[in-house]
């Protein structure tokens, strides 16, 4: 396998709520931003993470990007949101997309690995590389029939 650039997403949360309950903490934010790349355009969401006794984000985060070109992609995206390092915490998660767009239906059977992190400065702002993971032959001979 290998993984094959895609596009990078950008937003940050206007608008967010949460409860925490003997160490449990439920979240629910409303993304806004932006991707570039083979899908360019607006993106909003809505993520619904569970905060672990460690700190770290459980992300459980859909939405739709409204592309450039006219299109409309959903995503479902899932994952970790490390707590470390401090001020550019880190992000690992896998990704989906479902279009009945003719040029972004390939996507609809892709998987994709997401990389990224938190930057904290005078607004938080998430930034997030997204890849196709490309299926290759694995190497030997194959299996064998049976029969």
């Amino acid at each position: 396998m290998r993984l094959e650039p895609l596009h990078r997403v950008t937003f940050d949360y206007p608008e967010g709520w949460s409860v925490a309950l003997a160490g449990v903490e439920q979240h629910f934010y409303v993304a806004e931003g932006r991707c570039e790349g083979a899908i360019t355009g607006r993106l909003r969401g809505a993520n619904h993470p569970s905060r672990r006794a460690d700190g770290t984000f459980c992300p459980d985060f859909q939405g739709v990007v409204e592309t450039d070109d006219g299109a409309t992609v959903f995503f479902d995206l899932r994952g970790y949101g490390r707590t470390y390092p401090p001020g550019r915490r880190q992000i690992v998660a896998f990704a989906f997309h479902l279009s009945d767009d003719e040029r972004y239906r390939r996507l609809n059977d892709v998987v994709c690995a997401c990389e990224g992190e938190v930057r904290v400065g005078d607004r938080t702002v998430l930034v997030l590389d997204v890849a196709e993971l490309v299926w290759e032959p694995l190497p030997g001979r194959g299996l064998r029939s049976s029969g």
